[in-house]
């Protein structure tokens, strides 16, 4: 049975109940449940959220003094407070921008890039929607292309097969990291997208205006499909490529393993400041959530584990404290992990 993650301005915080303060001091101690003290801070994706969270409580049972608080501001807010020094950790559903990567080097913030899973963008529909179950990428830049706005309103204007239905969008914001990878995946450019629709950060919100609207499109991470597939209907993609498999392909586990959801599969990221690994608590966080042992924990919240042998490249990474980041134009798109790390 999965297990049900907290959304929003989600914050997990120690068992004792006290309040994280940002970018607390570390320090060994004693005592039951664990022999470090401190807090952790965490902001950024609402898609890597539930990762870190898992993460955090099964941590949390061995270092019960240790407070972690994780906060959903979409991978650009947590950018603009990990790169301002504000945070420890920064989940992100895309790599860092050159020009964020630039702010971080302002503020004298160096980072560890790390990989931590894999994630398919879902595209999702309303139940009651009878006409649509699968979905060319053509037909998706129709809908999301900037020249849409004001223009492809009804579901006929997509296809002619479409009834004569309105066409209601619904989405992530534009400081998401699925906004940016889908966008440029479907449109061919992170920033170019209609504004005509309903956006949030709160992928919950997406969700409920799926469910309650008869002609919604909108999209969202893997895990809240997942979570939600009794409010919303997934839509199969056909990017076109005999390469990644014949016509239209559902998003699941098995087709981001193996490689025929495209081009909506995609990584998933934490950023670590490096400062903040000269604390025990932070370093032991993250040698935990890199740990192969852990990795039915991505699965069990709707993602998909990293392969054994990108997961030694990732940890080498991190025992290197190797700064920087792989993806020097701040796009993962096409990008194999094995090759780049």
């Amino acid at each position: 049975m999965k297990r049900k993650i907290g959304r929003g301005i989600a914050t997990i915080l120690a068992l004792l109940g006290l309040t994280a303060c940002g970018g607390g001091t570390g320090q060994q101690g004693t005592g039951e449940g664990g022999s470090l003290s401190g807090s952790i801070t965490i902001d950024g994706s609402s898609t890597v959220a539930p990762i870190t969270e898992a993460m955090a409580e099964e941590f949390q049972k061995q270092q019960k003094q240790v407070q972690i608080a994780i906060g959903v501001s979409g991978t650009g807010g947590g950018f603009k407070k990990f790169c301002g020094g504000e945070t420890d950790i920064s989940n992100a559903s895309r790599p860092i921008k050159p020009e964020e990567m630039q702010k971080c080097q302002e503020n004298g913030i160096e980072f560890v890039e790390l990989p931590v899973a894999y994630d398919a963008i879902s595209v999702v529909v309303n139940p009651q929607n009878d006409w649509v179950s699968c979905l060319k990428v053509e037909e998706l830049k129709k809908i999301w292309e900037p020249e849409a706005q004001g223009k492809i309103t009804k579901w006929k204007q997509v296809n002619d097969k479409f009834p004569d239905e309105p066409l209601n969008l619904y989405g992530p914001g534009t400081d998401s990291g699925t906004f940016d990878y889908f966008t440029e995946a479907i449109v061919g450019e992170a920033d170019k997208s209609r504004g005509d629709y309903t956006a949030s950060e709160d992928d919950n919100v997406i969700v409920q205006g799926v469910a309650n609207d008869k002609g919604a499109l909108g999209y969202f991470g893997l895990a809240y499909l997942e979570e939600n597939i009794d409010k919303v209907k997934p839509v199969a993609i056909d990017d076109g490529d005999p390469k990644n498999g014949e016509g239209c392909i559902e998003p699941n586990v098995t087709t981001v393993e193996d490689g025929t959801y495209q081009p909506l599969s995609r990584p998933l990221f934490i950023y670590v400041k490096k400062e903040s690994l000269n604390r025990p608590e932070v370093k032991a966080f993250v040698e935990f959530y890199l740990q192969k042992e852990n990795k039915p924990l991505v699965n069990k919240v709707g993602y998909v584990h990293l392969p054994d042998t990108v997961y030694d490249k990732v940890q080498a990474r991190f025992k290197e404290q190797k700064t920087g980041t792989v993806f020097t134009k701040g796009s993962a798109k096409g990008v194999k992990l094995e090759s780049v790390l």
